[in-house]
C-alpha cells in the first residue's frame, strides 16, 4: 500500500500550479491539483489574457483615427461593449477548457474545491482529506482594497472585466500597472478617465524617464491625473459615485475602480497552523528551491515573497518539478526579466533602471532617444517614442533597456536575451540597424545623456 495518496498535491490551478503539476507528472509522479474557481488562475481567467484582449479593443480607436492620414474614410464605427465582453468570455471559456484538458492528458487529477493544509502531508478539500509526500501552494494573489469609507462600492480589476455596460466616466484609484492599463482601456473605448494617485508620478519602480513620459502621453489622450491625492470616502448616488479626497474635494464618476495593489492569497490555507509564518504582506517566505519553513511544503508564484509575474510562476513551478522528481536540482534567476505595461502607448523594460544602476555602479552611462514614430508622420497623431539604455560606465555592459512606444513589449523579449548574454554597448553599436523600424534606434544611440546635476 502506498505511503501517500500522491507524490505532489498542488493547491491552486493557475499558470504556476498547472505548469508544475504537469511537469511533475511527466516525470512519473502521481499528482493532484485542487482549484476552488476556474482552472487557469488569475492570468488566464481574470488578468493578463482578458485584459490584453480589451487593450486590443481599445487600440482600434487609434487605428480608425490614424487611417484618415493614409487615405481611408474618416467614419469611426460604433462600439459595442456587450459584444466585446461576450467574445472575451467565450475565449476565456475556451482557455479554461483547454487547461482542464491539458491536466487530464498529463495524468494530473483535478480536485474541485478550495484546499486547506491540515498537516505537513495532508490537504483537505470539500471535507475530504488527501495525503501527499509534497504539498505545493500556488494560490496566487488577489486585489487589495484601501481602508476607505464606502470602499464596498468600488470595483477591482476582477469586476472591471465583467461590467454589463461601459461607464461614461471612470475614476481609478492607484497609479500602478493595473491602474494605468485600465485607464488606457476605458479611455480608448470612449469613457472619461481620471487617475487618482498618492505620489507625484505613475508606476513606482519603473525608470523615471519612462514613467514621466507615459504620464505626458496619457494626458494628451485626455486622461486626467490627480497626483498627491488620497481618497477618504466613496458615496453612491443616483448617477454614479462621488469620491471625497483628503483635501475635501469631490470627484464624480460613473464607476470607481480601485487598482491599489494585490496581496498574496494565503487566507484560510492553514499555513500558520502547520508552522509557516507569513511576512508582513501575507506572503509565504521561501528559499531558492521554493521550500517553505516546513520541508514537505513548497510555494511558487504570486503567493510568495518573490517576483509576481506569470512567467516567473511557471518557471518556478517547472524548476520545482525538476528538483523533486527528475533528480535535477534547479532554481531560476530573477535577473533581467523582461516586463511590459500594456498601456496606450505601451511600456517595455528589462534590467536595471537608471536609479537602480546608479545605486549599484560607480559610473553609469545613459543613452536616450525621443522621437515621433514614422507612422505618425502621416497620421498626424501627437505621440512620441522614448527609448533608453542604461550602461555600466566601466565595463560598458548594458544594464537596462527601457522604452515607451508602439511594440515596446515585443522588443523587450529579444533585448532580454541580449542582456542575459552580457551584451555591451559596443555589441549594440556594431549590430546593423533594421531600417526603417523603431527598433533600430536601440543600436543607433551614440551620444551619452548629460549626467544628472548635483546641488
Amino acid at each position: 500500500m502506498a505511503e501517500f495518496d500522491f507524490d505532489l498535491f498542488t493547491i491552486g490551478a493557475g499558470s504556476g500550479g498547472v505548469a508544475s503539476s504537469r511537469r511533475a507528472a511527466s516525470f512519473g509522479a502521481k499528482v493532484a491539483v485542487c482549484e476552488g474557481s476556474r482552472v487557469g488562475g488569475t492570468c488566464v481567467i481574470r488578468g493578463c489574457v482578458p485584459k490584453k484582449l480589451l487593450v486590443y479593443a481599445a487600440q482600434f480607436r487609434d487605428g480608425f483615427e490614424d487611417s484618415v492620414g493614409y487615405g481611408w474614410n474618416s467614419h469611426v464605427p460604433a462600439f459595442d461593449w456587450e459584444a466585446l465582453i461576450a467574445r472575451k468570455d467565450r475565449e476565456i471559456d475556451r482557455l479554461n477548457g483547454l487547461y482542464i484538458t491539458m491536466l487530464k492528458n498529463s495524468g494530473v487529477a483535478l480536485v474541485e474545491g478550495n484546499g486547506r493544509i491540515v498537516d505537513p502531508h495532508t490537504v483537505e478539500v470539500a471535507g475530504k482529506r488527501y495525503t501527499a509526500r509534497n504539498i505545493l501552494v500556488a494560490t496566487g494573489g488577489w486585489p487589495s482594497l484601501p481602508a476607505v469609507e464606502g470602499i464596498e462600492h468600488v470595483a477591482t480589476s476582477n469586476e472591471a472585466l465583467h461590467l454589463p455596460t461601459l461607464p461614461h466616466s471612470v475614476l481609478i484609484i492607484g497609479g500602478g500597472y493595473i491602474a494605468v492599463e485600465f485607464a488606457s482601456i476605458f479611455r480608448g473605448l470612449g469613457a472619461e478617465v481620471t487617475l487618482m494617485i498618492r505620489g507625484d508620478d505613475l508606476l513606482n519602480g519603473f525608470d523615471d524617464d519612462i514613467r514621466i513620459a507615459l504620464a505626458q502621453e496619457m494626458t494628451k489622450r485626455g486622461i486626467t491625473i490627480v497626483s498627491r491625492c488620497k481618497p477618504v470616502k466613496v458615496v453612491q448616488g443616483a448617477g454614479g459615485y462621488t469620491v471625497t479626497d483628503h483635501m475635501g474635494r469631490e470627484h464624480s464618476a460613473g464607476l470607481v475602480m480601485a487598482a491599489t495593489g494585490r496581496r498574496p492569497n494565503t487566507r484560510n490555507l492553514g499555513l500558520e497552523e502547520v508552522g509557516i509564518a507569513l511576512n508582513a504582506d501575507g506572503a509565504i517566505p521561501v528559499d531558492q528551491w521554493s521550500r517553505t519553513s516546513v520541508d514537505s511544503i513548497y510555494a511558487i508564484g504570486d503567493v510568495t515573497d518573490r517576483m509576481a509575474l506569470t512567467p516567473i510562476a511557471i518557471a518556478e513551478g517547472r524548476a520545482l518539478a525538476e528538483t523533486l522528481f527528475n533528480d535535477n536540482p534547479t532554481h531560476i534567476s530573477y535577473d533581467n526579466v523582461p516586463t511590459a505595461v500594456f498601456s496606450l502607448p505601451p511600456l517595455g523594460t528589462v534590467g536595471l533602471t537608471e536609479a537602480q544602476a546608479r545605486a549599484k555602479y560607480p559610473q553609469v552611462d545613459i543613452y536616450k532617444a525621443g522621437f515621433r514614430p514614422m507612422k505618425h508622420t502621416l497620421s498626424g497623431r501627437d505621440e512620441r517614442v522614448l527609448m533608453k539604455l542604461v550602461v555600466d560606465g566601466d565595463s560598458q555592459r548594458v544594464l537596462g533597456c527601457h522604452m515607451m512606444g508602439m511594440d515596446a513589449p515585443e522588443m523587450m523579449q529579444a533585448l532580454g536575451i541580449a542582456l542575459n548574454c552580457g551584451a555591451t554597448k559596443r555589441d549594440f553599436d556594431r549590430t546593423i540597424a533594421l531600417h526603417p523600424s523603431t527598433a533600430e534606434e536601440f543600436v543607433l544611440m551614440r551620444e551619452k545623456a548629460p549626467p544628472p546635476q548635483t546641488l
